[in-house]
């Protein structure tokens, strides 16, 4: 099962730039990564860099990370991600996801299907399957939803574990807005009912997405790879800030539902 609260603390894109306090090394994952734990965050969605601060999937740094992270968080769930990022293909994300050795891994449907190697997909997940590495899968939109639905009634995805992470919005050009959010989670609990879910959405209005998520009774994913911004609009200190103040409106929210019931 996925965990109710996961930090997403990088992404492949964000530099010191962005923010100061955007983690880029492994030791700066691991110190955000005890931080976000003891904010609420029980998993960690990891983007390695390579010594010029770019996007990698290299499986070395990404058993570094794991080494480090069993040392100093022990009861924190590590996901890896697969993200092409425009520069992996999907045969080398096939690849890679099958020599990850990971418990849990991040899989965008549509970068891993790309090419329509179906035979060769269907033998990545059903192999991550038996390796026990838990698949989840990213969902950009309702085409990624019927996609999913289409791939698992043909037995290419496993329908065993599944889980999905449905994305509101997206980088900077179209930052995610709460109305946004009712019509997808019914169109995803229609069309494939019984997963386990998490959402997470990009630009400023993250905090109102997924405090009413976890009003819902779904799980989220929450840091700066999708939002440096408080809900008063100001940046956030750091992706603990990010934790603490979603779950103190998703209290608050609980809080209203319990007094109007």
């Amino acid at each position: 099962m996925l965990p109710r609260i996961m930090v997403a603390p990088n992404g492949a894109r964000r530099t010191k730039a962005d923010h100061p306090n955007l983690p880029i090394t492994i030791a700066e994952l691991v110190s955000d990564a005890i931080a976000c734990y003891q904010a609420g965050a029980q998993a960690i969605h990891a983007h390695v860099r390579d010594q010029s601060g770019h996007h990698t999937l290299e499986l070395g740094l990404y058993r570094e990370l794991i080494q480090e992270m069993a040392i100093a968080v022990p009861d924190m769930l590590v996901q890896l991600t697969t993200e092409s990022a425009g520069k992996y293909s999907p045969s080398s994300q096939r690849k890679i996801l099958t020599n990850l050795e990971a418990d849990s891994v991040s899989v965008a449907i549509r970068e891993f299907l790309a090419d329509d190697e179906l035979d060769s997909a269907s033998r990545a997940y059903h192999q991550a399957l038996e390796q026990g590495i838990n698949v989840q899968h990213i969902l950009y939109d309702r085409n990624d939803i019927d996609l999913l639905e289409r791939m698992v009634a043909a037995k290419i995805i496993p329908s065993t574990r599944l889980q999905l992470l449905l994305v509101i919005g997206s980088y900077y050009v179209c930052p995610a807005k709460l109305e946004d959010l009712d019509p997808l989670l019914s169109y995803v609990e229609n069309v494939i009912p019984s997963s386990d879910l998490a959402i997470c959405a990009f630009g400023i209005q993250e905090t109102q997405i997924l405090s009413h998520t976890l009003k819902y009774g779904h799980k989220i994913r929450v840091g700066f790879e999708n939002n440096l911004h408080n809900i008063d609009g100001q940046i956030a200190v750091d992706n603990a800030a990010r934790i603490t103040e979603v779950l103190h409106y998703a209290a608050k929210l609980k809080d209203h539902q319990n007094k109007s019931t």
